[in-house]
């Protein structure tokens, strides 16, 4: 079989650039996504000759489009397409503003659509690919001071979602994956916070984004760990939809699972009589 051909936005650093060296390690192609032209020399020293670093800012349709034809050009295929870019808006939700929120839904939302739309022709003309969304345990279950990075991840996990459904009889795979705390620049440079002199989120939103921010650069979890995890993602017939990543995601997405079912449990009698009598 020839080399599998990844194409992995947010490459500079985190999981983009570890998934990078892991793929290429393991003979794949790879074209990782970079918003500065310094950082290309640097991202395809890791594997000379197997990666191939492009400028693609994912907020940008233009580049985006461009990006995917230029692998294309190069490699006359796209296997595999990880949609790793974006950052967390931080702080509670009445202290970010209208123009935060859209960037941040155009960076975490927007911006993965964009690649699965510019890639998926090619997909279903080969009946084949694989598309990993790097999603977060926050896409499962909310938490204080992480309001609107919730709601753009719970609305990729979603799309993500729906996406398999649609394209699993096209012979393309699709999986969430959906890390928890990991050793990435995700909780330090990557993130911006708000609302942190609103007294009354003290002890709730601003709380919890203080012990974010505390933690960047000792969390339990291990990046190069994490991207062969998601390799392995890539080699399985029948992959998971859903791939949690760390024991923090497990434990937090087995409390919001249990804690939906007994809920649901609980307020049946209000919720269930309300269709049409039959």
């Amino acid at each position: 079989m020839s080399s599998p051909i990844f194409l992995i936005t947010g490459c500079s650093t985190g999981f983009g650039r570890e998934l990078a060296q892991v793929a290429a390690t393991h003979g794949a192609k790879v074209v990782g996504t970079l918003r500065k032209e310094s950082q290309i020399a640097e991202l395809e020293a890791l594997a000379p000759g197997k990666i191939k670093g492009i400028l693609l800012d994912v907020t940008n349709p233009e580049q985006v489009l461009a990006g995917v034809a230029e692998t294309i050009a190069l490699h006359g295929r796209i296997d595999v397409l990880v949609n790793n870019a974006g950052y967390g808006s931080l702080g509670p939700i009445e202290a970010i503003d209208e123009a935060e929120m859209q960037r941040q839904f155009d960076v975490n939302v927007f911006g993965p659509v964009r690649l699965i739309k510019a890639v998926l022709p090619h997909m279903r003309k080969q009946r084949s690919g694989h598309i990993l969304n790097i999603t977060s345990i926050a896409g499962l279950s909310g938490f204080p001071g992480t309001g609107i990075y919730n709601g753009s991840k719970f609305a990729l996990e979603g799309i993500g979602e729906a996406l398999y459904y649609d394209v699993k009889p096209l012979g393309i795979k699709v999986t969430n994956v959906e890390p928890g705390p990991f050793r990435t620049d995700w909780a330090g440079r990557s993130a911006t916070f708000y609302g942190e002199e609103l007294e009354d989120y003290q002890n709730t939103a601003v709380k919890n984004v203080k012990a974010i921010a505390n933690v960047s650069g000792n969390q339990i979890g291990d990046p190069h760990k994490a991207a062969q995890a998601m390799y392995a993602l890539t080699t399985m017939d029948n992959p998971p939809l859903h791939l949690p990543l760390g024991g923090p995601a497990y434990k937090r997405a087995r409390i919001k699972f249990s804690d939906i079912l007994k809920e649901v449990d609980e307020f049946e009698y209000l919720g269930l009589p309300t269709d049409f009598e039959s």
